[in-house]
């Protein structure tokens, strides 16, 4: 079978993912702007059920939502009302190795740790030639749009491990992606979302079609357990109880989602002081409401240890 008839079956078999669309700022400057992720995406269903409990309490957030982890820091940056938001942890590390701009790494350092809240794990998907990450040297992998929570943990990951793909494949959606993998178009994909995900649920079709068996099972997910790795990341797995397709468990490491703010305890102006008193405030309704998150949040607040240390994030204090 042709790579292209391939490519065009298993898409076929695979359902489409929903991409992120950002809107425009808020007028209200009295109450806090929280930064998020797409109207359809567990981070803003986050942010309303947190804005919903501190409403009761008497704090207004107004939830937003953005482009993602790199949108969220550079409207917290600006003069936006954003005073806090919800990124991938790992997006401190790929800004202060990896960004250009100068202000933008000086900006980072007063940014403060609010709560780490749920593992969102990384599927390194690829040919079965590819056993380490060590092994995507020189090969073609997938790492999602630039700017993406993919693409931020692909290069992060990639700058860890001292590692140089031949071509860094920018331009595919997520299932034309695990497509190009089954046909051998690239080599491999890095996809950063909370297990399990639906796009690689759907690889039982796949693996159940005769005619594209024989591709399917020259792929897997390759381990992630390095100990370079481990000192950004949280240690998870992936098995077939998530994927049933997948017939054995094997260690790989999770982004954790994390709540972030401006450090604002420096400022003496009104405006820094009613902003850090606010912060502080939604602290402490995010701990004692906790529970109450947990019986009737989403079902990823069942993960949340809100003092599990985080990487390099520096605590609000």
């Amino acid at each position: 079978m042709k790579k292209q008839s391939i490519l065009l079956l298993v898409a076929s078999l695979i359902v489409p993912l929903i991409f992120i669309v950002p809107f425009g700022m808020a007028e209200d400057k009295s109450a806090m702007g929280m930064v998020t992720g797409s109207e359809s995406g567990t981070y803003i269903q986050f942010g309303k059920q947190i804005a919903e409990i501190a409403r009761k309490e008497g704090l207004e957030i107004i939830v937003k939502t953005s482009g993602g982890s790199l949108d969220n820091i550079q409207r917290i940056r600006s003069t936006e009302n954003a005073a806090l938001g919800i990124v991938q942890s790992d997006v401190l590390g790929f800004i202060q190795k990896k960004s250009d701009d100068p202000m933008l790494k000086q900006f980072v350092n007063h940014l403060r740790l609010i709560y780490p809240f749920y593992n969102e794990e990384i599927h390194l998907y690829a040919n079965t030639s590819i056993a380490t990450i060590k092994d995507l040297q020189g090969k073609r992998v997938a790492v999602g749009t630039v700017n993406s929570g993919n693409f931020v943990t692909s290069m992060n990951l990639f700058h860890i491990m001292q590692i140089e793909p031949e071509e860094y494949i920018t331009n595919l959606k997520p299932m034309d992606a695990a497509a190009a993998v089954i046909s051998g178009e690239v080599d491999a994909m890095i996809y950063v979302a909370g297990k399990p995900v639906s796009l690689f649920t759907d690889l039982e079709k796949v693996k159940a079609n005769p005619d594209l068996a024989p591709y399917f099972e020259n792929t897997h997910f390759v381990p992630l357990d390095q100990e370079e790795i481990l000192k950004e990341y949280v240690a998870s797995t992936i098995g077939a109880t998530d994927y049933a397709w997948f017939d054995k468990e094997i260690p790989t490491v999770a982004v954790k989602a994390v709540l972030i703010g401006y450090d604002f305890s420096r400022g003496k102006t009104w405006y820094y002081k009613m902003r850090c008193q606010q912060l502080g405030e939604l602290s402490r309704i995010i701990r004692d409401n906790l529970d109450a998150l947990k019986t009737n949040g989403h079902n990823k607040w069942a993960e949340v240890d809100l003092d599990q240390k985080i990487g390099i994030w520096k605590l609000d204090t």
